[in-house]
């Protein structure tokens, strides 16, 4: 599979600089690195994003995540390898990025299940990482970049 066209983030360095700034952002707030990595992951997976599914799914695998909870990421209803915070966060990653599946886009059974866990440094790292994913999903996808192009 070719790509359509160069990544617009090349062709416009301004967006490849503001979209990194805005993913970093969420850092350092509260919520584990390897929580807002599976928020990568699910996001990117219900998006079809075949490059951050391969990227995000490559660096759990490379911070030790183990098998069991890597694969049942799509899944995490059903699996029992997940705590009840990863849980509320998986949850909310789902539901931003299906905004318009519901007349109220974020209810408030989710929004508080969230801030059971989270207080809102944690909610806001949650939120950039669910936003500035989906938008790298949604770059992707409309140009079609394959998964493994931007691997060595």
């Amino acid at each position: 599979m070719d790509p359509r066209m160069t990544h617009p983030v090349y062709l416009v360095p301004a967006a490849l600089k503001a979209l990194t700034a805005y993913a970093y952002a969420g850092e350092g707030l509260g919520v584990p690195a390897e929580t807002l990595e599976m928020v990568h992951l699910r996001a990117s997976q219900i998006n079809g994003c075949s490059v951050c599914v391969q990227a995000h799914s490559t660096n759990l695998k490379k911070e030790g995540m183990s098998d069991e909870r890597l694969y049942t990421v799509a899944a995490w209803r059903d699996a029992p390898y997940f705590t009840d915070a990863e849980r509320a966060a998986l949850l909310l990653t789902e539901t931003v990025t299906r905004v318009a599946d519901r007349g109220d886009p974020v209810p408030d059974e989710v929004w508080d299940e969230v801030a059971r866990h989270y207080d809102e440094q944690g909610l806001s790292a949650l939120l950039i990482a669910i936003t500035s994913i989906n938008v790298w999903n949604r770059l992707n996808a409309a140009t079609r970049q394959p998964a493994g192009a931007w691997t060595a």
